[in-house]
């Protein structure tokens, strides 16, 4: 009898159950971007903690969902977030209808720079890293200067602890590899490398662009390192309104501000205003010297877009940069400026830029673009004078040919003329006693095909020629290979060649310092480099998150490359072409994680090995390490959205140990510590576009110590004295790898009015 009730009820309870079960639904679907379906896309359902991936037709399927209100949660890498809410009240199947919405801050954004061509970044046989305005706002700056660093690999140096001017490095090598474009127009070069950088606001930027590697066969001379390419706003996708302002604890204040307007249905005009403002002088490590650059700068920007019959392109932009920076002993003022009393370095800059697009109006796609800019330096560097004037005129134009459905042809001809003058013997006679400006023509042409061989492999080759008075011919050819193993693996193989024709005392801010002597021991010839590089994209969707891994090995070789010795002499920077060559190898690893909930995070690791090998003068070789270039460094990011709309962002960057230059029995060390600048952000964000946020800088307080040797004695009157300094150290305030603020505050306002 008792073991018929217990058969009763196990029964009982098994049909409760397969009823229970068999009121549970089913949600199935299709995902697709409005014109192909999408695979390996991650559909989960944040409340149960259960998802899955599409296949390869784009469809998903879910299935035992209890009955209640649940949100179905699409995350795909190159697109928004969809989210949409949806109840299971029993046996039923719920259908879904998904079209994803492309966004610009993905792997999948349109590219320009690698191929000179637009293309998804995807599809692109470079390899092309992008930096968007919402990277910006999770580390408010007031320049690109200091924005660029969030990109691995991408290292903005600072080249002097006085005047805080600097370059920026790509993969360890030094700011005059970089060839840093605007609209793909050449002209932040020379002069503005080293002081026209934080003169670009981030409020007329659209997305960066930067290639690491040779590209000198698409671009010319400079470009041996690497490209980065700001795209400006368009006007016509610009907000009516922008504003973005912020403060600091340091009273630096900057202001960003933008209005969109119309002339008529066919001219949009975008018109920008920065400011940024530092007047406080701030003494912290107690050396008498500023810790910061006190800084006065106003840049104008205006760009036209002209509607035209076939979507043909016109625009034209103009801007405006005035700055006036000094860095110095505390009580100097600017009546002590070029004296030998009071130590200040004080640079006043004036620059003006004009840009052009304009696509001729025949069948065939030809583009013509135009660039100049004036660039007007006056410098004192305590009593050592720099006073420069440079213009620069670049214009080219190209055709682009698709060519039997497999062909992408690019066929062009550019010519770039550079005019410089200043006071220092690079632009002195032979024999110097009279002035001789500079004067540099450099006309070129080159040509590409893109040849998509089939749906995996894409071929990609390219040859520059260019003609430069003082060295003739310089060739520039370029091979790059793409194959697309599925949409989740692409593998990338790219080799190229690059040259530079070298301005030392634009380039190298120590010869300017006034606390070296610049010696030239022969007529430098122009640098070359050979680049090889290796790229694989991975995609890994699962059920609770994306994953996406971008690794990528690099090797350049150099001939003929311009080193600065700094070690023979300590009163010397002595010039010369390498008896040798120099190595760039490394890796770079970029890693992007996004979870079904609201959680992003980005990290980036680079291991970078940058050296010379050459004879010394005893004709033994020698391997140096190259300087203020860490064999570590990467990038960090994460983000989480909170509900109302409160956001927390953390940013930051790492450095290993770098080398630095430092004096005869220096007693400080040769290499620097390593060290981590992290940056917490709280934002509020409203509904009519209005954003508030807060947060620190420079989260654990990292300062360098003992940046400048002798600041006591800045004009070195007192070197030989053999009891107060007996090593013979003279002032020096070369020895810098980082900031020399510390933790700090700052708050802001945000706000964007769309029509």
């Amino acid at each position: 009898m008792i073991i018929r009730h217990i058969l009763f009820t196990i029964g009982l309870i098994l049909i409760c159950n397969t009823n229970i079960s068999a009121q549970k639904g089913i949600v199935r679907g299709v995902v697709t971007n409005g014109d192909e379906v999408l695979e390996y896309v991650s559909v989960g359902i944040p409340k149960l903690g259960v998802g899955t991936v599409t296949d390869s037709v784009g469809h998903f399927e879910i299935k035992n969902i209890p009955a209640g209100t649940y949100e179905l949660n699409v995350t795909n890498v190159g697109y928004r977030r969809y989210k949409e809410s949806f109840k299971i009240e029993g046996k039923e199947i719920k259908n879904f209808e998904i079209n994803m919405i492309p966004d610009d801050n993905t792997m999948n954004e349109v590219v320009v720079t690698g191929t000179m061509r637009t293309v998804s970044r995807m599809d692109s046989p470079i390899p092309v890293e992008v930096v968007t305005p919402q990277l910006f706002r999770k580390n408010p700056t007031p320049s690109l200067f200091e924005a660029i660093g969030m990109v691995n690999g991408v290292k903005p140096q600072l080249n002097c602890n006085v005047c805080n001017t600097g370059d920026i490095h790509i993969n360890g090598m030094e700011g005059p590899y970089t060839m840093i474009l605007i609209d793909g127009m050449p002209i932040v070069s020379s002069l503005s490398t080293v002081y026209g950088l934080s003169g670009i606001p981030n409020s007329l930027v659209e997305r960066i662009e930067v290639v690491k590697g040779p590209a000198s066969s698409l671009y010319g001379s400079e470009a041996m390192g690497g490209i980065i390419n700001v795209i400006t706003k368009d006007p016509q996708k610009a907000p009516l309104v922008n504003f973005d302002a912020f403060a600091t604890n340091w009273r630096e204040y900057n202001i960003d501000g933008s209005l969109k307007f119309k002339l008529n249905k066919d001219i949009t005009s975008l018109l920008g205003i920065n400011y940024f403002n530092y007047q406080h002088r701030k003494d912290q490590n107690k050396d008498n010297f500023t810790d910061l650059t006190l800084q006065n700068r106003v840049s104008i920007f205006n760009k036209w877009n002209f509607k035209r019959k076939d979507n043909k392109i016109a625009s034209l932009g103009l801007r405006y940069v005035y700055e006036d920076r000094w860095g110095g002993e505390m009580n100097w003022n600017k009546k002590w400026r070029g004296s030998d009393s009071i130590y200040g370095e004080s640079i006043y800059t004036n620059r003006f830029e004009v840009i052009g697009a304009y696509q001729l109006p025949v069948k065939e796609n030809i583009f013509t673009q135009f660039s100049y800019n004036w660039h007007d330096q006056n410098s004192w560097y305590g009593d050592t004078p720099y006073m420069a004037k440079q213009h620069v005129l670049f214009g080219q134009m190209y055709w682009e040919k698709k060519i039997a459905q497999q062909h992408n042809l690019l066929l062009g001809a550019s010519f770039r003329y550079t005019y410089y003058d200043d006071g220092t013997p690079a632009t002195s006679s032979s024999d110097g006693m009279k002035n001789k400006p500079d004067k540099t023509p450099l006309p070129g042409i080159f040509i590409q095909d893109e040849w998509a061989i089939n749906n995996k492999n894409t071929l990609l080759g390219g040859y520059r020629y260019d003609y430069d008075k003082n060295h003739g011919s310089v060739h520039s050819p370029r091979l790059a290979y793409k194959l697309t193993l599925n949409r989740t693996n692409v593998l990338r193989a790219s080799f190229g060649t690059g040259f530079r024709v070298v301005n030392i005392f634009t380039e190298d801010h120590a010869s300017l310092t006034g606390a070296r002597e610049v010696i030239i021991t022969e007529k430098l010839k122009p640098e070359k480099s050979y680049n090889g590089n290796l790229n694989y994209v991975l995609k890994v969707p699962t059920d609770a998150m994306f994953i996406g891994f971008d690794l990528t090995g690099f090797y350049s070789y150099f001939t003929n490359k311009i080193v600065g010795d700094f070690d023979s002499d300590p009163n010397k920077i002595i010039y010369q072409n390498l008896r040798g060559h120099a190595v760039s190898q490394g890796a770079s690893l970029n890693i992007e994680t996004i979870f079904n909930f609201p959680l992003s995070i980005m990290a980036g690791l680079t291991f970078a090995d940058v050296y010379t090998d050459q004879d010394n003068e005893e004709g033994v070789r020698k391997k140096s390490q190259q300087l203020h270039a860490p064999k570590w460094s990467g990038t960090f990011s994460a983000d989480y959205k909170f509900p109302k709309k409160f956001t927390v962002n953390l940013t930051g960057t790492w450095n290993g140990p770098m080398r630095l230059p430092i004096l005869p029995e220096d007693y400080r060390p040769e290499y620097s510590p390593w060290f981590c600048i992290a940056n917490v952000q709280l934002t509020k964000a409203f509904s009519n576009g209005l954003e508030i946020y807060g947060g620190v800088k420079n989260l654990f307080n990292f300062v360098p110590k003992d940046p400048i040797m002798r600041p006591f004695d800045p004009f070195d009157k007192h070197v030989d004295d053999p009891i107060d300094n007996p090593k013979g150290y003279t002032f020096d305030p070369s020895y810098n790898y980082s900031s020399l603020q510390g933790i700090h505050t700052f708050v802001g306002v945000r706000y964007n009015l769309w029509k």
